[in-house]
């Protein structure tokens, strides 16, 4: 990959976006190859968790600008069909738990790619801008979705008209953020969450997941519903039989995501 520094350790798949020298913008070089890592993922059993990050002291500046102004670009329309549209997908539909790690700035669909994953977490210096207002457009990358549904409608609608930064203090305090780790300690900490998170019952996690994108459209009917299909199947899994023999057995579980 040219774009991205793209491994996996421990189970764990790391996915960094590589274009420091312009705070992690993304063209479609850096687009293809996101979607190729996440359908790569997507197929590899070995993989219980992700980790999505910036190199550099940017997470992601968004789209790079020089590439929807160019007139022998992809244009808007292709850069949401084709590029971010099929990342949130990619994204929220993952069979494993999605980690966002905020190292730095992330604006625009920087910002909304991070707000779309499981889990976000963000260093103390970390900010988040919808930044779209400032030039005339407006919110994509699914922020309109996720942002109002973190935060409630008026602070969503308020940062989006107004551009204006949020702190990784006033993220944490809003919900828009799991957690928020000290500077020096933020790469040891989302080693550690993810560790944690690639440690637990992958297929219990991914009904999980599956079950919040239903809330989206469910009513409590079809929720309730929903969730006695999916706790047949928990039960079913081989995780489930580990977790509560380690339970009678008064010992740590020892999970294998099946």
């Amino acid at each position: 990959m040219e774009f991205i520094k793209y491994y996996i350790e421990d189970s764990i798949a790391w996915i960094k976006l590589n274009r420091p020298q312009v705070y992690n913008s993304f063209h479609r070089g850096m687009a293809i190859e996101c979607i190729q890592i996440l359908d790569e993922i997507q197929e590899n059993d070995a993989v219980r968790c992700v980790v999505i990050t910036g190199e550099g002291k940017a997470f992601c500046a968004g789209q790079d600008l020089q590439e929807a102004l160019d007139p022998e670009g992809p244009g808007l329309e292709k850069i949401l069909s084709e590029h971010y549209n099929p990342i949130i997908l990619r994204i929220r539909n993952l069979n494993k738990p999605v980690i966002a790690a905020v190292n730095g700035v992330a604006a625009g669909a920087g910002a909304n790619i991070a707000l779309a994953c499981d889990l976000v977490v963000a260093s103390e210096s970390a900010s988040f801008i919808q930044a779209f207002s400032k030039i005339g457009l407006v919110p994509d990358s699914g922020g309109t979705f996720f942002l109002p549904r973190l935060i409630g409608w008026n602070k969503a609608s308020a940062l989006m008209m107004t551009g204006d930064k949020c702190s990784a203090h006033e993220a944490l305090q809003s919900g828009m953020i799991y957690k928020m780790f000290a500077d020096d300690l933020f790469t040891d900490e989302v080693v550690r969450l993810a560790r944690q998170m690639a440690q637990m019952p992958t297929k219990a996690l991914v009904l999980t997941k599956q079950l919040l994108n239903e809330s989206f459209t469910n009513n409590l009917q079809e929720q309730l519903n929903a969730e006695l299909r999916d706790q047949k199947r928990a039960g079913s899994s081989e995780d489930y039989l580990e977790g509560t023999q380690a339970f009678i057995e008064k010992r740590k579980p020892t999970f294998k995501g099946k």
